[in-house]
């Protein structure tokens, strides 16, 4: 490269990577394309059900042992786990990780439930409309329509009530 080549590039080098950092950063902005808003999965992603109406920032799915299907206007925290998998314990080794059911572990989230950040669901399970899972929570067992879960594993706190009752 010649002297004045380098010079060039050297002056022009802030400049230029201060407007694509800018840039960059606009688009992140307006697309909301940094990880707090991508959700991940694992297994066949035809056995994931989100209505477009439902939000899960950056939720994991696994659904390797089952469908996962949410309602209308769910909604997450972040690092909200949605696990239809298992593995069989009598097995060792790479059998142990090679043997889970590849159905039977369905996982449903009912319309309007919110799951808060780091709840990890573990199907089978139904989680019933407008139910909530509080921060933190371990969801074993199915949670009835207008509940709010805790714990872990979470146990009902309280009932909301039903609108118009």
């Amino acid at each position: 490269m010649r002297l004045r080549d380098r010079l060039i590039a050297r002056v022009l080098r802030g400049p230029v990577e201060a407007l694509v950092a800018e840039e960059v950063a606009r688009q992140v902005r307006e697309r909301k394309l940094d990880a707090l808003y991508s959700y991940r999965w694992h297994g066949d992603r035809a056995r994931l059900h989100i209505p477009d109406t439902a939000v899960v920032n950056n939720a994991l799915f696994n659904m390797s042992g089952g469908t996962i299907t949410l309602g209308e206007y769910a909604f997450f925290g972040h690092d909200v786990a949605v696990l239809t998998g298992t593995h069989d314990i009598t097995q060792f080794g790479r059998d142990r990780q090679l043997a889970f059911p590849r159905s039977g572990r369905d996982v449903v989230i009912g319309e309007g439930t919110w799951l808060a950040s780091h709840v990890l669901v573990l199907g089978p399970v139904t989680i019933g409309e407008h139910a909530v899972v509080a921060g933190g929570s371990l969801v074993r067992e199915d949670v009835e329509p207008y509940t709010v879960v805790a714990g872990r594993p979470a146990k009902v706190v309280k009932k909301i009530g039903r609108p118009g009752s």
